[in-house]
């Protein structure tokens, strides 16, 4: 697979959850943290972000808010609303077992009392990834805490296309929607972190170097050797043909590789290859030596050095249920 595609993968520990809210005036609610990124669409009408640090964020039809760790926010038509309490906790069972839904919201924020109607519905698209930390892959350390994609005129068509078909399976579920609605958040997923990896920035030497993983993503020269070693880990991979596919000097190349990525060509290589064969002790029977020749070790021994170096745990204490260290 592609480098984005890989980061999904490898954090991906459960089924996203969504739903489809309609709020009505005045309203405020808190959102607990979510086990992995939680992210925030308004389909309608507008409100307020308020994050857990920093100020409230206004928010329009369209604008989409992802926040790659889960962090605990709330919405609100205004700043100065108070706010609910939180009407489910993404760590708890019930959460996760309603994975898809549409509610309306209607009381006032004490829960007492009739409906109070002040306006046109506010309605918003919810929900949360299952991403394990401990797996989190290098690139969306450089994703803010709070991702915020406005909405404009001829920006995100593909973000815009993913949220109207996923509002209207969970508004109006259908057959198939099992399997539907958690492609569509896949996708959705997959649109926001292209968003960001997109957007426009600096050059280099105008605020210091390019560094970094969107600076890595846009370098021809270290994308075409990060999309080899992810399609390919089992590859006798080095320096030198690492840089023949960007077409660069190995010097160069080593130089540009280790100031984007953060590690130097080879050290990245044999993250990337203990990441892999961790997920396939995790989500597979195969046998330690079938592990090893698809992570490109052609000994079982050397790889089993090589993942304890990584993880701390010998690859079968690992695959018993042992936690290991992440660096």
């Amino acid at each position: 697979m592609d480098v984005l595609s890989d980061v999904v993968a490898a954090m991906r520990t459960g089924e996203p959850r969504s739903a489809r809210v309609e709020w009505y005036g005045p309203w405020g609610q808190r959102f607990l943290p979510a086990p992995g990124g939680g992210f925030q669409v308004i389909l309608q009408g507008s409100c307020w972000l308020i994050p857990r640090e920093g100020e409230p964020v206004a928010l329009g039809v369209g604008d989409v808010v992802f926040m790659p760790r889960g962090h605990d926010h709330a919405l609100a038509d205004h700043p100065s609303t108070p706010l609910a309490e939180a009407a489910c906790d993404p760590q708890d069972g019930t959460w996760s077992a309603q994975r898809y839904a549409a509610a309306s919201v209607g009381l006032p924020p004490d829960g007492t009392g009739p409906a109070t109607v002040t306006g046109p519905a506010t309605v918003t698209l919810c929900g949360a990834y299952q991403l394990d930390p401990s797996r989190a892959h290098p690139l969306l350390r450089d994703v803010p805490d709070v991702l915020h994609l406005p909405a404009r005129l001829g920006r995100h068509p593909e973000i815009r296309a993913a949220v109207e078909l996923l509002g209207g399976e969970l508004e109006r579920p259908r057959l198939g929607a099992d399997t539907v609605v958690p492609a569509l958040l896949d996708m959705l997923l997959l649109f926001i972190l292209r968003a960001w990896f997109d957007q426009p920035r600096p050059p280099a030497g105008e605020q210091g170097p390019a560094h970094g993983w969107a600076a890595a993503l846009g370098d021809r020269a270290v994308s075409a050797a990060l999309d080899a070693v992810h399609r390919a880990p089992d590859a006798p991979w080095t320096v030198e043909s690492l840089a023949a596919r960007g077409g660069l000097s190995r010097a160069a190349f080593a130089k540009r590789f280790a100031a984007t990525v953060g590690r130097p060509p080879l050290g990245y290589l044999t993250w990337w290859r203990m990441t892999t064969a961790a997920r396939l002790l995790r989500e597979t029977d195969s046998p330690l030596s079938s592990v090893a020749e698809r992570v490109g070790y052609g000994s079982e021994f050397a790889f089993a050095n090589a993942f304890k170096r990584e993880y701390g745990l010998a690859p079968g204490r690992y695959r018993r249920g042992g936690t290991g260290r992440r660096d």
